[in-house]
This record gives C-alpha cells, structure tokens and sequence, in this order.
C-alpha cells in the first residue's frame, strides 16, 4: 500500500516540478532517495547501556532496527578506543522512508516548542537536506516516562536534486514548513 506523500509525488509534485524547472522528461524530476535518521553521544564512552537506550528509541521512532554506530580511531584524551560504540543510525527507503517523511512533517514538528519553521539554509549544495532536533521526545512514539535522558537527532534527508534550489523546492512540495 502507497503512503499518502509517495502518491502524492507521482500526482501532483512531479507535473509541478515539470513546469516549474522546465524538464524534459518526467524522469528529471528529483526524488527522495533515503532518509537517515542518527543518534550519538559523548556518554556512550563512560557507559555502556546509553547506547542500548537510543537503539531502542530509534526502533520505536523509525520502525527499523538501527545499526550501532563505532568508534574508527581510538583518540586517548577522550578516552575513546577503537570499536567502542557511540550511537546508533537507521536508513529508511521507500515506503518507510515516506511513512516517517509524512510523520515528521504533520505530526512531530508541530510538537516542538516555539515552532516557526524549519531553516531553509540547511542544504549541502547538491539538493541534500539535514535537519538537526534537540529533543527525541518530539514524536509521539517515544514515552516520556520511560527515556533515561533527553537526546538530540540528526535527520539527513537525500535527495537526486542537483542544486539546493530544487530540493528545496522538492521538500517544500511534500509539505516541509521552512521559514519565510
């Protein structure tokens, strides 16, 4: 079954795509290609179960079993070795990828305190998006009764665009509240 954005990109977002940027085939148009959603922490070095803890609030928040992110250098002044783990990243594609796209966007950053839209200017130059929440307790998955300590997320969202202007554009279409 088709989410409601993933119709809505073949509907209504493509043809407006077409005529806005002046593509020759349909198939020009950008599309989402992956979402990544990453949590890592500095407390992982001292203890251990941190990392347990955000493993599972990523499984509740993407619906995906995260990968354990490690250390790939040991650096001694942070007492930090080799392998050791930090933190925890899910990669969402397809329907997932549009679920949690269409979650975000209606349901989690509306929570967030003082809401007045999401930075325009957090793009990489070829169209990718990242977006940085300072609080996991904004979606509705996580309880907040039973989270250990409040933590930060980064949310990259790739995109095929080629410039910022159309994956600014891309995301806007799909319902992405940026400032003004």
């Amino acid at each position: 079954m088709k989410s409601r954005l993933n119709e809505m990109y073949g509907k209504e977002i493509k043809p407006e795509m077409v005529k806005k940027f002046g593509y020759k085939n349909i198939n020009q148009v950008p599309k989402l290609e992956k979402i990544i959603v990453n949590s890592v922490t500095r407390d992982a070095v001292s203890n251990g179960k941190v990392v347990d803890s955000i493993v599972e609030d990523l499984a509740a928040i993407t619906g995906q079993k995260p990968v354990v992110a490690r250390a790939k250098n040991s650096i001694a002044g942070f007492k930090l070795r080799e392998g050791m783990p930090l933190g925890a990243f899910v990669t969402l594609r397809g329907e997932k990828m549009y679920e949690f796209l269409d979650r975000l966007i209606n349901v989690s950053l509306p929570r967030v305190r003082d809401f007045r839209g999401v930075s325009s200017k957090a793009f990489d130059g070829r169209g990718n998006y990242t977006l940085g929440m300072k609080e996991q307790i904004i979606f509705p998955e996580i309880n907040y009764d039973k989270i250990d300590k409040v933590r930060g997320l980064g949310i990259s969202i790739v995109t095929t665009a080629k410039s910022n202007e159309e994956g600014r554009e891309l995301l806007s279409l799909f319902g992405m509240p940026f400032r003004k």
